[in-house]
């Protein structure tokens, strides 16, 4: 005969697993939350930051050396010309730091700049190569070149990895956002269609007309899509204009 306590123990263990899987449930659905995502980003953006900046100042304070001795060269140490030679890598290095950390903001919000912010960086890149390799090519020694050419290279392609970098992160939010299709985790799905960024797109096209200003505040008015989509949006139809006139 089947007593009343092994009757309740099944139920009471089905009662916990449910439980459990509800638990479960609400967990996973803050953990693909766009804004729990966002948050997550936010702090690998700051990782890789630090990680990358600690790599381009050392490399910049290696180059400074090297171009101290090349602007010096055969100048008596302590004399005005070779205190003089310290501040040219400075110089140069502060002009592309402050470009390297205002693409960052722009790189944030999808904003290219303008022509001459690349090409005072690639200046300022390339110089700093050429006064920390122009002695070890003169002395036509390839240890020396390979020694002096790795720091500067470093410190190039992560000033043009950092501002990518920065790119593709807030990519990886607006797509989080998209995913979501603009609901939040704690409710229940909708099973419609998702929009994608072709979606957008085209509603911001057939919206707009000649003379009308093209900015992302208008682009999530007019479409409805995140505020981290909408500089994309704006971007690609303002390309279409400048290509073609009208979209």
């Amino acid at each position: 005969m089947t007593t009343k306590r092994q009757r309740r123990a099944p139920a009471s263990r089905v009662a916990q697993l449910a439980q459990q899987a509800a638990e479960a449930a609400k967990v996973r659905s803050y953990q693909t939350h766009p804004d729990v995502i966002a948050l997550r980003i936010e702090r690998i953006r700051t990782h890789v930051d630090r990680m990358c900046w600690a790599g381009i100042i050392l490399g910049l304070a290696f180059t400074m050396t090297n171009v101290q001795l090349f602007a010096a060269a055969g100048r008596t140490a302590g004399s005005l010309a070779w205190l003089a030679a310290w501040v040219l890598d400075p110089t140069v290095s502060l002009v592309m730091l402050a470009i390297l950390r205002a693409e960052q903001v722009t790189a944030r919000y999808h904003v290219r700049p303008g022509p001459w912010v690349r090409r005072a960086k690639w200046f300022t890149m390339a110089a700093t190569y050429v006064m920390n390799t122009w002695e070890s090519y003169a002395a036509g020694s390839l240890a020396a070149i390979v020694l002096h050419s790795v720091p500067p290279l470093v410190v190039f392609v992560a000033a043009e990895a950092i501002t990518d970098l920065h790119d593709k992160l807030t990519d990886a939010v607006a797509v989080a956002y998209v995913g979501a299709g603009g609901e939040r985790a704690d409710k229940p799905r909708r099973t419609v269609r998702r929009k994608l960024f072709g979606d957008f797109l085209r509603d911001a096209r057939e919206a707009w007309s000649p003379g009308l200003e093209i900015t992302a505040r208008w682009v999530r008015e007019v479409s409805g899509c995140s505020h981290g989509l909408a500089p994309r949006v704006a971007r690609a139809l303002v390309d279409e204009v400048e290509r073609g006139g009208r979209p």
